[in-house]
């Protein structure tokens, strides 16, 4: 049961991985699909967010579909039936909110005035309290299909059946019937699920409820749960529709951090000093970055970030909230204050058509800290109590104008200074405001020196840096680093396993 059960989340994350059509956002592919003509369509933009709490796994995931809708369908295996009352749609913006959360980001940093003193303060003054926190239907198939109709439903624009099958050939002949266009060589593929008692989810898209946005229909993200001991997720038989290499990220929210059990964990270089030109190149230079790391550690998956749920330093975007980790699964994990304290937890890997042998294995992991400004690691990540670790990437802005004192302090980094701030605002830009890696997938490649543009010496990757005008990288006396700001982001990210995607053929 155990099996079975794990293939739900990966069939619904593949399923949702495969519709997803927007050419801005993170590339993977996970199903098989055909549009209704006969002609290929690749993935570029799902988004998975898992939480899981004891062995309850809750999985929301975000796709958008670019074609006409009336010739989409999914076919998905799930382990058990399922009701309306099991899968529900969700608001796209929480999506957007862990995706920056999580994503490595750049920071700058402003130099104080080294001549600058601490005002006196004689200690009589009123403490601000602190902050409070915001915690249609399928035709009946004949018998000899050995397929029936378990359940039939309505979830937002979509219109499901859930279908039992007792061989795979009947479950593909009645799907080529009633008008759904099959990949080739799907039949093999839906075997083992077959064998195993799976369920079939069959959705298909009802038009007249679908929102267009320049052409490109919206589809509502969605949301589903269950109770596993086993914690998984299938990618291998995605790769049957690769195009070539995929990025693979997945975001986990859950009690403690997790990584993958069956393949090489590796964290991703981090507190890494850069020239000021990867401000304007930021995606292109964390592409290279995490291009390298992966060739150092081949097959390896990358944790990219590792933090308390609600917070972050320094924050690319806002905060998630209770309302979020609602939104996400908090309403059905049982003891509502399982979500107070959740930790976020990316893995990233990037694997081409035969990269991928096994499905994904996910084990409770202990806390690492790295990527912090007061950081003891270095680049590195190390052993913690809790988890605070992030890709992090810093342009210092040194001070250059005339020194007026005997005794000047180097090294405390702060917001920009107030003329920069004057400009940022003049330009619609929150002061200091940290930049998230997007779409990553769709960065360019090939086209900057790590060398270059990297300060320090990194040898886990073969980066020999180069020294930076104005002074040496490195431990830096002090920080107030909270000057930095705040804001705002979107981001896409894609997921695989087992799911067949169908366009339903149009009736000539």
């Amino acid at each position: 049961m155990t099996m079975r059960l794990s293939t739900l989340a990966a069939a619904f994350a593949s399923a949702f991985a495969a519709v997803a059509l927007a050419p801005t956002s993170a590339s993977a592919f996970c199903g098989f699909y055909i549009n209704g003509a006969g002609g290929e369509m690749f993935n570029h933009a799902t988004q998975v967010v898992l939480m899981r709490v004891g062995t309850r796994t809750v999985l929301a995931m975000e796709n958008n579909y670019q074609g006409p809708p009336e010739d989409f369908a999914m076919v998905v295996p799930v382990p058990v039936v399922l009701h309306e009352g099991d899968v529900k749609t969700l608001p796209k913006e929480v999506f957007d909110k862990v995706d920056t959360m999580s994503s490595p980001r750049l920071v700058e940093y402003w130099e104080r005035d080294p001549c600058y003193k601490e005002p006196h303060y004689d200690g009589r003054y009123e403490m601000a309290p602190p902050p409070t926190m915001v915690m249609s239907g399928a035709a009946p198939p004949p018998a000899d299909y050995g397929v029936k109709v378990e359940a039939q439903f309505t979830v937002g624009e979509y219109d499901v059946a859930i279908l039992s099958a007792t061989e795979s050939t009947g479950l593909e002949r009645y799907l080529n019937d009633q008008h759904y266009q099959i990949p080739a060589g799907a039949e093999p593929l839906l075997r083992p699920y077959v064998e195993a008692g799976s369920k079939f989810f069959v959705a298909k898209v009802d038009p007249k409820k679908v929102k267009f946005e320049h052409g490109q229909a919206m589809l509502s993200p969605l949301r589903f749960d269950y109770d596993s001991e086993e914690f998984s997720l299938p990618i291998r038989l995605g790769l049957a529709n690769s195009d070539g290499t995929q990025d693979l990220i997945v975001d986990i929210l859950a009690p403690q951090r997790y990584e993958v059990a069956n393949y090489k964990n590796v964290t991703i270089p981090t507190n890494l000093e850069v020239k000021d030109e990867v401000r304007t190149r930021f995606g292109e230079f964390y592409a290279a970055l995490f291009d390298r790391t992966v060739d150092k550690n081949p097959g390896a998956v990358v944790t990219e970030y590792a933090w308390q749920a609600s917070t972050c330093d320094p924050c690319p975007g806002p905060t998630l909230d209770a309302s979020d980790f609602q939104t996400l699964g908090g309403d059905v994990v049982g003891d509502p204050s399982a979500t107070a304290n959740l930790t976020l937890t990316r893995l990233h890997a990037r694997y081409g058509k035969g990269g991928a042998p096994d499905d994904l294995v996910f084990r409770q992991a202990a806390g690492i800290t790295g990527g912090r400004e007061d950081s003891v690691a270095g680049n590195a990540a190390s052993p913690a109590d809790s988890n605070d670790f992030q890709g992090r990437y810093i342009i210092r802005h040194r001070w250059t104008k005339p020194l007026t004192c005997s005794d000047p302090t180097f090294g405390v980094w702060g917001g920009p200074w107030d003329d920069v701030a004057q400009q940022q605002v003049a330009a619609g830009q929150s002061p200091g405001q940290p930049q998230a890696a997007k779409q990553i997938a769709f960065a360019p490649r090939g086209g900057i020196s790590l060398d270059s543009v990297v300060a320090q010496e990194v040898p886990a990757v073969g980066i020999h840096g180069v020294p930076l005008p104005g002074g040496a990288s490195g431990r830096v006396q002090g920080c107030s680093c909270e000057a930095g700001g705040g804001g705002g982001g979107a981001g896409a990210l894609a997921l695989g396993g087992l799911a067949m995607i169908v366009a339903r053929r149009r009736r000539r």
